[in-house]
């Protein structure tokens, strides 16, 4: 896929996830199948240059390209300069954040709630875009502040006249948060209406829900958030069914246990001891859910404190799974996850 001038994989994106989406997952997403992941947003405010948070999140080191670094803010000039800062550090692509939801995001004008002020937003847009003249900017929206005002097409036209190179949109309003189903039909609108490319956004789950989107949608491509966490396979799955019409067969709990245990070796090593241990656990709950055992296994797991006992324990968790897939094979059932999740139900 041609996108704001770069040659990607595929049209599979990683949706920047605070605290998720950070250099390990970015690198594990695009290993797995995504054709681009963006970064988990970066503060504007230039006195957290220095922090020990936005120093990692501005850590690119050993993560294939392009870099694309999501800002957040409300002040156009702040946001110029989080534009260059991030340009200089590695980012080949600033990503505006206008879609994130969360309360401490839009109580201070940022995120979401600047879908409120369309004249702000194109201050904004037009500055960063100017900033960084060498460099593609993109925009992540919502379809609007709320239910009553849903001014997604606006935006759209604004950002594309203030030269954004391309869109994402998730499609629920701000007020929506995560609740109900998202509104395609939006996205469809919008894509069809301006000439950037279109990223459609909210409950791809499956790669029959992501070929839907994409023939409903008319978008180029789609960007994929919660359905990735604990299952970076996905963009392998949906890559293999755009492409071929077939499901891949479901990973292995072999490759599972391989997956996480690589990913926490990675986790322990960008943060260190203490923090790595702690963004560990949230990850482990993930690659864990629903198979059999994994709520008394994830009680214990939330009490220990040292990278090894973490790693010690992931073995003998998918060790013993290992042990009920032989025994399926042996009854000429398929040991995957789907018959694991059976035993859990």
């Amino acid at each position: 896929m041609q996108y704001v001038g770069f040659t990607l994989r595929n049209n599979l994106f990683v949706a920047p996830m605070a605290g998720v989406t950070d250099r390990p997952f970015r690198i594990l997403c695009k290993h797995m199948g995504a054709g681009l992941a963006v970064s988990e947003m970066v503060t504007s405010n230039s006195l957290l240059y220095g922090s020990a948070k936005t120093r990692r999140r501005a850590d690119h080191a050993g993560e294939p390209g392009p870099i694309s670094v999501q800002i957040a803010g409300a002040d156009p000039a702040m946001l110029a300069e989080a534009a260059r800062y991030n340009v200089e550090r590695g980012a080949q692509i600033i990503d505006i954040n206008m879609g994130c939801p969360a309360k401490k995001i839009c109580n201070v004008m940022a995120g979401s709630a600047l879908m409120q002020d369309e004249a702000l937003v194109a201050r904004i847009l037009d500055t960063v875009v100017r900033a960084v003249p060498e460099t593609p900017v993109t925009l992540k929206i919502r379809t609007g502040w709320n239910r009553a005002n849903r001014n997604a097409a606006a935006i759209a036209r604004i950002a594309e006249d203030c030269g954004v190179r391309a869109l994402a949109i998730h499609g629920r309003t701000r007020a929506d948060q995560y609740m109900g189903e998202a509104e395609y039909d939006t996205i469809a609108e919008i894509a069809y209406r301006i000439k950037i490319p279109v990223i459609a956004n909210g409950d791809i789950h499956s790669p029959e829900k992501a070929r839907y989107v994409l023939d409903h949608t008319g978008a180029a491509g789609l960007m994929i958030g919660r359905a990735a966490q604990g299952r970076p396979w996905i963009f392998r799955e949906i890559e293999h069914f755009l492409l071929t019409g077939e499901r891949l067969p479901a990973p292995s709990v072999s490759e599972i246990h391989q997956i996480c245990r690589a990913h926490l070796a990675d986790i322990h090593a960008f943060y260190g001891v203490d923090i790595g241990v702690k963004i560990a656990r949230k990850h482990i709950a993930w690659y864990t859910r629903g198979l059999a055992g994994s709520s008394a296994f994830r009680r214990a797991m939330n009490q220990l404190s040292y990278p090894d006992a973490q790693g010690a324990a992931i073995d003998e968790f998918f060790d013993h799974l290992a042990e009920i897939s032989n025994r399926l094979d042996n009854l000429s059932m398929n040991g995957s996850v789907e018959k694991l999740l059976e035993l859990a139900a």
